[in-house]
């Protein structure tokens, strides 16, 4: 059961990712200086790996929720939002700030990255 559980939230994170990279398609792809045809020419190979690194994120957070004891909504909601928020973000910026990426593709990824583990905690709480 902990597995569906599992797939379940990855799939609301996976999600909730594309609805963010949608609506920041322009400033996103303006950002990474990607092209229709570059991203195209990806093809599933993004995606897949996006998805398994989500079970990753989603399992472990999980398995730290149990640890800690977080079973509601509101604490899968807040946990989430703290992990994103202050452990996947702040490691996002600091590899974007050595490599030189732009700020508004800091902020996009971040948000996404904060925004995402949000919904996941929310959802293995609710299941």
């Amino acid at each position: 059961m902990e597995f569906l559980n599992v797939l379940i939230a990855a799939i609301a994170g996976f999600a909730f990712g594309a609805v963010w990279y949608m609506s920041l398609v322009k400033p996103w792809k303006a950002a990474t200086g990607m092209t229709d045809e570059a991203m195209q020419g990806a093809g599933a190979k993004p995606y897949i790996i996006s998805f398994i690194a989500l079970l990753f994120v989603a399992g472990m957070m999980r398995h730290m929720f149990s640890l800690a004891g977080i079973d509601s909504a509101g604490k899968g909601l807040v946990a989430g939002l703290g992990l994103g928020l202050f452990i996947a973000a702040p490691w996002i910026a600091t590899n974007y700030a050595y490599s030189m990426r732009p700020r508004i593709l800091t902020l996009i990824d971040c948000g996404y990255a904060a925004g995402g583990c949000t919904v996941i905690g929310f959802v293995l709480t609710m299941i």
